[in-house]
């Protein structure tokens, strides 16, 4: 049996100066306590404008910094929104975190939950334009993505295998 932590980086209000600041550093603590206990992950989500839910919306930024205070925890996106990020960056992205991490990266994609978090990229929940039917099925195959663009430069040529693993319900690698 595998245990892990997952976060989405709650914070109720009443909001006070340095409360979000304080949040990242307790759960970046965190973080390292479970490295040094042995748990196997640590998932961070990506929302967007949902206030209180999650303070989350750069989730690689947060694994980046968790990446320097572990040495043996994976550390996975749960998830990334495949209608809020194009493909090319997410490859990028993956790929420049698995470098940092030394390997450790988890993969997980899928699209955003609400028209709270999706209206403002001009997206809606469970809509398929052509912009997102695109960006996903460009997606279903991370491995490919990351090869053809930055990750190969970024590695000198090496290939990194980022392991891909469905997170949710979302419709994007169906």
């Amino acid at each position: 049996m595998k245990f892990g932590i997952f976060y989405e980086l709650q914070l109720p209000r009443p909001w006070s100066p340095g409360d979000e600041q304080k949040l990242y550093q307790n759960a970046l603590t965190q973080v390292e306590l479970a490295d040094k206990l042995g748990y196997n992950y640590a998932w961070e989500v990506e929302h967007h404008f949902l206030e209180e839910y999650s303070h989350s919306p750069q989730p690689e930024v947060f694994l980046a910094a968790a990446s320097q205070r572990t040495k043996n925890i994976r550390l996975g996106h749960g998830i990334i929104q495949l209608t809020t990020n194009h493909p090319a960056r997410v490859a990028e992205k993956v790929a420049c975190l698995d470098l940092v991490s030394n390997g450790r990266v988890e993969f997980g994609m899928g699209e955003g939950a609400s028209i709270t978090e999706l209206g403002p990229f001009d997206r809606k929940p469970g809509a398929e334009d052509d912009r997102q039917r695109g960006q996903a099925s460009r997606q279903r195959r991370p491995d490919e993505a990351g090869r053809a663009g930055a990750g190969r430069s970024a590695t000198g040529g090496k290939q990194h295998g980022v392991r891909v693993q469905a997170v949710g319900g979302g419709r994007a690698g169906s």
